[in-house]
């Protein structure tokens, strides 16, 4: 019987991907106020934008850093219940966690490289 639960899809998956992908969108989200999405195409409402998410900037990264938190929470609570994680849901969890670090810790820098990208 023990061998069915750890072979069982853990039902908590969905949840570990759900806040990884939450860490992610609210880093990109964050990381508008250096570097505006689109700036030829939505120039205008990306001046507006970059400035609210400036603001909401710190908000944001403690949204991101939380996200990841519960998502390694999650992946703990079912390890406890002798669930197997799904490989999809620990990689997008990695990925989620090297991209909102990245994010947090170089900003700047990542701002650049799409600069640099965009105006190519």
């Amino acid at each position: 019987m023990s061998a069915d639960r750890a072979n069982a899809k853990a039902p908590g998956s969905g949840r570990t991907i759900l806040a990884s992908l939450a860490a992610l969108g609210s880093v990109l989200l964050a990381s508008t106020c250096c570097l505006p999405m689109f700036p030829f195409i939505f120039a205008a409402g990306a001046a507006g934008s970059s400035a609210f998410f400036a603001k909401a900037r710190p908000f944001l990264l403690a949204a991101s850093l939380l996200s990841i938190a519960f998502a390694f929470y999650q992946r703990w609570r079912m390890k406890q219940c002798h669930c197997k994680p799904s490989l999809f849901s620990t990689i997008v969890l990695w990925f989620s966690v090297v991209t909102v670090l990245t994010f947090f810790l170089f900003p700047q820098v990542i701002a650049n490289l799409v600069a640099n990208v965009l105006a190519r």
